[in-house]
């Protein structure tokens, strides 16, 4: 089970190639600002944490993901993160995708920046580049989006959940799953 979940934690970090792992941060803010939707809320959140590329892969019925990000409040580098996730049920394949969390006042931040916090069953609003994505998830809400290409990329949101709000745009790979799963973030302070 240990070599399993190294497998898929391998074949996530690797996913997308190089030049999904080359993309800068001001790069990934540029393509959700300019997304639509997400783009409003860098003017009405307290802060974002963005995640420029987040590799996620699966084999069976374990998968698991692994990303880098920083935090901001008012357009300002403020601390680090690390996002983790684990996924039980079916699923094949490897997949990269950027990722940002809005803050949608004070207390959010620091419910985000308290340790370790968790998001529980994909609750995020999920955007796909050249392709269509539809998500439900536990606290209720549904999700979706459609978009030609990263920048082109059309953002979809159900608006703030938790006092937070969260945005994907796939970058690259192929995954197909049926699987429930979380994601638990880490932080640190500049």
């Amino acid at each position: 089970m240990r070599r399993l979940l190294k497998f898929v934690v391998l074949l996530s970090l690797c996913v997308g190639g190089s030049a999904t792992w080359a993309n800068s941060y001001s790069d990934t803010i540029k393509a959700f600002s300019g997304a639509g939707e997400s783009g409003k809320y860098f003017k009405m959140s307290y802060g974002y944490a963005v995640f420029p590329t987040v590799g996620k892969g699966g084999l069976f019925y374990i998968g698991g993901g692994y990303g880098e990000g920083k935090v901001f409040v008012n357009a300002k580098h403020v601390g680090n993160s690390t996002m983790t996730q684990l996924s039980l049920g079916p699923q094949i394949g490897a997949q990269a995708f950027s990722q940002i969390i809005f803050f949608q006042n004070e207390q959010a931040f620091n419910d985000f920046t308290s340790g370790n916090f968790e998001f529980s069953a994909q609750a995020s609003a999920v955007v796909i580049t050249a392709g269509i994505s539809a998500e439900a998830n536990t606290g209720g809400g549904t999700s979706a989006g459609m978009s030609g290409g990263r920048n082109d990329a059309v953002t979809a949101s159900g608006g703030y959940r938790k006092g937070m709000a969260i945005f994907t745009i796939a970058t690259g790979g192929l995954m197909f799953e049926a699987a429930l799963g979380g994601q638990k973030f880490s932080y640190t302070q500049l």
